[in-house]
């Protein structure tokens, strides 16, 4: 069994796990419950606070099979269980930190014109 690093061990897998961010969640949920999803979205804080763990329940959310992408990821569904084993072909997680050259930036752009092979939107987590 591979070691995982502890913050991807014990990461939030539902809104209503993250802690201290009740502002974020509740404002997330009310987008999914109304379909009212933004094209785009910018988490920012101190490292720890759960930026990269929202983006990728964001994802599940969107992209989830059985709530239609209307509210929390059941976690059970083919496309979540994709996502959370770091599978799924459209939930691209980027390091910006490390890809950061013009050639990389021209990579990206050239990816994004396609449309989702599997799940119902194409989701980019640019970290850093």
């Amino acid at each position: 069994m591979a070691s995982q690093v502890f913050y991807r061990k014990f990461r939030s897998q539902t809104l209503a796990e993250l802690v201290g961010q009740p502002h974020v969640t509740q404002t997330l949920l009310n987008a999914l419950k109304n379909g009212n999803i933004s094209h785009a979205y910018l988490f920012c804080g101190p490292r720890g606070t759960g930026k990269t763990s929202t983006a990728r329940i964001l994802a599940k959310a969107i992209n989830c099979l059985t709530n239609n992408g209307k509210g929390e990821p059941c976690n059970t569904c083919e496309m979540c269980r994709a996502i959370m084993e770091d599978r799924a072909m459209d939930v691209i997680e980027i390091d910006a930190a490390s890809n950061r050259s013009i050639d990389d930036i021209r990579d990206l752009r050239e990816k994004v014109n396609y449309a989702p092979t599997q799940a119902r939107r194409k989701v980019y987590i640019i970290d850093e």
